[in-house]
């Protein structure tokens, strides 16, 4: 049996649970119901609940001082006809479409490489896992203006070959892409989740899938891939 084929039976129905095993279940549940209850909290009242004022407001005219008027679809129907919402909408799906797959990408290549069991491991999963933790900061704002704007390290570098470069995060047909870049900067959280996933799959799949021959890029569409996806 191939490596391939074994691992469909990872797949198969477990039979029906025992009594005692659904009422072991039924005290984990309750377990994990009260650890999440803060959160749960936190999300009704932090969350949902402001997400369903916000939806009732969107049919109403207010503006903070006044209590709120009844407009039906009005709002909307100005919004979807003014441009900026085209605008913006073309940005961000933009910035999704592109960013996105670039930053899981940037960081399953991290982890496959991490996860070759090199020295100092945990030193290069905390450095790369640190922009994530800064990249919403004031801190990696400021630095990010110092690089790339109008008088920063690019343009100034750029300056040394006779370039002018232009304000990167400033001007509108470039802002876009320095905001991409920043965003695949912080791949260090999915790298870490990549990097757990890959530790969970056994070995012995990766030497069976050698010895039936399979080459390195079958090995990560067909294991890889497959393992990492649940």
């Amino acid at each position: 049996m191939s490596a391939i084929s074994e691992l469909s039976t990872l797949k198969r129905r477990k039979g029906p649970m025992s009594a005692a095993e659904k009422k072991a279940n039924g005290r984990d549940n309750k377990a994990a119901y009260i650890f999440l209850l803060p959160w749960l909290v936190g999300l009704v009242a932090i969350t949902i609940g402001p997400m369903l004022m916000s939806l009732y407001l969107s049919f109403t005219d207010y503006n903070l001082l006044q209590p709120p008027e009844w407009t039906g679809l009005d709002n909307f129907i100005r919004m979807f006809g003014d441009a900026r919402l085209h605008n913006s909408l073309g940005v961000t799906f933009t910035y999704v479409l592109v960013g996105v797959p670039l930053q899981l990408g940037v960081a399953l290549l991290i982890a496959l490489v991490l996860d070759k069991g090199i020295r100092g491991l945990p030193f290069y999963r905390s450095v790369f896992y640190l922009p994530s933790l800064l990249g919403g900061s004031v801190a990696v704002a400021i630095l990010w203006k110092q690089i790339f704007g109008t008088t920063g390290l690019v343009n100034q570098v750029l300056a040394i070959f006779g370039v002018q470069g232009p304000g990167w995060i400033s001007d509108p047909s470039t802002a876009l892409g320095s905001i991409i870049l920043l965003h695949v900067w912080t791949f260090g959280a999915p790298m870490i989740i990549f990097l757990a996933g890959l530790r969970q799959i056994p070995v012995m799949y990766y030497e069976a899938a050698k010895v039936d021959g399979a080459t390195t890029l079958q090995q990560f569409w067909k294991i890889t891939l497959p393992m990492l996806s649940p």
